[in-house]
């Protein structure tokens, strides 16, 4: 028999949820946290006659402890197959140097990569002009209110792009939008929670990186892309025409590379390996952007 006392705040509930999933993922946890805090608050706005250390002593006997609930998402979230298959530990073994190729995390990552500069110019356009707007109409009756639609809309973006981040890189993100504030709070104390929420802050820094990283990302996995197949195709078809336009004059034992047969079959090799190479690349950049992701966009 469970000897704990149960918790008697929706805080030291959350909390201890909290410390429960302690190792899971942040967006596991971000998930549980705000299904969990929804739950507390509608119990305890259906009965206003009880207290909250009252409510929350009925709801562990029914709902769960803080214990059994992180035992229960950590089940779910076992069963639940996503797009990238879980495996056991020692992924070396399967995806080295050339078996990268049947890794799905980096073709994931390289679409990523390309899809960033627009995601970055969407981004950025709209957290520039929505702020620059708000900051010059804040004297204004409806510079508040606009400041506000900006921040509302910028929290829903992140949402999205965490979404994509899923998608694509494999890294567990929230599926549901956090509940910002308690229902019961005045207009005034959920604006307030909502500018002192650091995650408002740290989506907004995210939104406007994503310009310069998803330029960087664009430019790499593009020059990458293009010189491989550039140096594949472009020395296939000199091997099967005989015939070779390229022409590097002051780099002559180059220029003498793309004019022979071994030359060129030395080409096709280099630019096999370059694209292996880029895949290696795009699953790191995939990698590093996901725990950027999860630092910036999770509210725990």
């Amino acid at each position: 028999m469970n000897s704990t006392p149960p918790p008697e705040t929706v805080r030291a509930y959350l909390d201890a949820l909290r410390a429960a999933l302690k190792g899971c993922s942040p967006g596991l946890i971000a998930d549980a946290l705000a299904d969990c805090e929804e739950h507390l608050d509608n119990e305890i706005a259906s009965s206003p006659d009880k207290s909250q250390a009252e409510v929350l002593a009925s709801v562990v006997e029914t709902y769960g402890t803080p214990a059994e609930i992180a035992e229960e998402y950590r089940d779910m979230e076992a069963a639940i197959q996503g797009p990238f298959p879980k495996s056991e530990p020692a992924p070396e073994r399967h995806y080295g140097f050339f078996g990268v190729i049947t890794d799905p995390r980096a073709y994931g990552a390289l679409l990523y990569m390309l899809l960033s500069l627009v995601t970055g110019v969407v981004y950025f356009t709209f957290v520039v002009t929505g702020v620059s707007v708000s900051l010059g109409l804040i004297i204004t009756v409806i510079g508040i209110p606009l400041a506000l639609l900006v921040i509302g809309i910028s929290r829903l973006l992140g949402h999205v792009e965490g979404r994509i981040v899923e998608g694509l890189l494999g890294v567990r993100m929230p599926r549901r939008l956090p509940p910002a504030t308690a229902a019961d709070e005045t207009v005034w104390a959920r604006i307030k929670d909502v500018l002192s929420d650091v995650r408002t802050w740290s989506t907004l820094l995210y939104l406007l990186l994503m310009l310069p990283l998803g330029v960087a990302y664009f430019v790499i996995a593009t020059v990458g892309l293009s010189l491989s197949v550039g140096l594949i195709g472009g020395s296939l078809w000199s091997l099967i025409t005989g015939e070779s336009h390229v022409q590097i004059t002051d780099v002559p034992w180059l220029q003498h590379i793309f004019h022979t047969a071994p030359g060129l079959f030395l080409m096709v090799i280099v630019g096999v390996l370059l694209f292996f190479i880029v895949l290696h690349i795009a699953k790191g950049i995939g990698w590093l952007h996901g725990r950027i992701a999860e630092l910036l966009l999770v509210r725990l």
